[in-house]
């Protein structure tokens, strides 16, 4: 869909068609589209972020996360093949415990000189309850082979976020989410758990009586214990039709509001340095003939870091030129199931931020966000902005409100204080949290008052874990315990 364009030869500005050829694809290229996710995932397996098994006898391999900003020589790496051999290494073993799902977070949740453990055997559905509307699912389970699994029995989570390589732990520990304003976060789906604590004893949680530890291992960071099921509430597998435009960015903010509350997921991107916003929405659609979305992977994502390598020292003329280039009119439009359109794969690598600010809050910040991005030539990434319905977990950035969530990228190799700046300057002056999967850099004294069930939450941790063995250094900086 793009003119080949070639660095170290570059065409004339009137040749380069890459945004003209699909505004909107500038957009696909960022999902990555879902056609090529089985592809890619084939992959990018645990091998490709863990390094591997080693070979028996051989000392651990190194951890490393997605981006590879991330980094771990752990002293062991565990392999569990069910609940009762997880059980047994956790009782027999001494020291720091964490554990290592598809390494998608970039904070430093992870990273541990102890014994890190993978959950990738396992992994599946235990059962499945279609009288209740549950399914019991493995925890090491990734997102989208869930996705897949339920599809196949007619079911569906209510709701995905827009990367499904995470384990379902790892994404329940993290507080991670998709978007609608009416739709919460994936842990707000989980009713029942099974959980074996540091001393390698199994807990059951479920209903009532465990209402209060449930709160907490909603987003519990992998603080209480190492999860090995988690039973979540389903709904019927369902389609979507999704329809992505651009607008100018000025006209976009000040219609997302509407937007969001028209839709059942909105969300826009903004594209810096181009005067251009995209709007994606989804909804509900009820018929069969189904229209597969182009496959642009990030082809056009690449067109916009060539953009700013070429004229990022010239921010006007960079804007100029993409406004020429960029055909407004242009949209894309699929009707899939809604798995394939909501989860999508990324090929390009990237650290991230995010923060979630109360929604009455978000178009504000959204603004000033944008202009200190703006501040900063070597951006291009686009900024992404979502919905989150409020829940209750004690953890969760979404507890008590409804929420914005501002994600900011750069380039995996390329520098990122200035999104971690951006982000906790700008979103903590509106009231923001940050994603407790991506980097920030607050401790336990500013993170504390931002959580109402912060003490409970604490008390609750240290009953399961009165050594502090799933604690490592980001997690003791985090809680604020020596």
């Amino acid at each position: 869909m793009t003119m080949p364009i070639h660095p170290s030869a570059p065409a004339p500005l009137n040749r380069r068609r890459a945004l003209a050829a699909s505004a909107s694809a500038v957009v696909a290229g960022l999902l990555a589209q879902p056609l090529l996710a089985d592809r890619a995932r084939a992959q990018a397996g645990p091998a490709a972020v863990s390094g591997g098994l080693p070979a028996a006898g051989a000392p651990p391999q190194p951890w490393q996360n997605w981006s590879g900003v991330q980094r771990a020589q752990p002293r062991a790496r565990p392999l569990p093949a069910d609940e009762a051999e997880l059980a047994a290494l956790l009782a027999r073993s001494s020291g720091e415990v964490r554990v290592a799902g598809a390494g998608h977070s970039f904070s430093a949740l992870v990273p541990t000189a102890g014994t890190l453990v993978s959950l990738d055997r396992l992994s599946g559905i235990v059962r499945i309850d279609k009288a209740a509307m549950t399914a019991t699912v493995y925890a090491g389970t990734r997102l989208g082979a869930l996705a897949r699994l339920l599809d196949a029995e007619g079911l569906a989570l209510p709701n995905l976020p827009d990367i499904d390589a995470q384990t379902l732990a790892g994404a329940i520990a993290t507080g991670t989410h998709g978007t609608g304003a009416a739709l919460p976060a994936v842990h707000d789906g989980v009713v029942g758990a099974r959980l074996v604590t540091p001393a390698g004893q199994v807990v059951e949680l479920a209903g009532p009586r465990d209402a209060d530890a449930l709160a907490a291992l909603r987003v519990s960071l992998g603080s209480l214990g190492v999860v090995s099921q988690l039973t979540l509430r389903v709904v019927p597998a369902f389609n979507l039709q999704r329809k992505v435009w651009l607008q100018p960015v000025q006209d976009l903010l000040r219609d997302a509001p509407a937007l969001a509350a028209r839709h059942r997921h909105f969300e826009m991107f903004v594209l810096p340095f181009t005067g251009y916003a995209a709007g994606v929405a989804h909804e509900v659609y009820q018929g069969n003939d189904l229209l597969l979305p182009s496959s642009a992977e990030d082809a056009m994502l690449a067109d916009l870091q060539r953009l700013r390598d070429w004229l990022g020292r010239f921010p006007a003329l960079r804007t100029w030129a993409a406004q020429r280039f960029i055909d407004p009119q242009q949209t894309e439009e699929a009707r899939e199931r809604a798995h394939r359109l909501l989860s999508t794969v990324r090929a390009s690598r990237f650290n991230e931020t995010e923060w979630h600010v109360p929604a009455e809050n978000g178009i504000a910040c959204l603004r000033q966000v944008i202009d200190a991005i703006h501040q900063h030539n070597e951006a291009f990434y686009p900024i992404e902005f979502r919905w989150v319905r409020g829940d209750g977990a004690w953890l969760s950035p979404f507890h008590g409100r409804d929420s914005c969530s501002i994600a900011l990228h750069a380039a995996a190799g390329e520098a990122y204080d200035y999104i971690v700046q951006i982000g906790a300057t700008i979103c903590r002056a509106h009231g923001g949290r940050p994603h407790w999967g991506k980097m920030h850099p607050l401790t336990a004294a500013a993170l504390a008052p931002l959580y109402p069930r912060w003490r409970d939450f604490q008390a609750l941790r240290a009953s399961f874990d009165p050594q502090g063995r799933m604690l490592n250094a980001h997690l003791r900086s985090v809680f604020g315990i020596a």
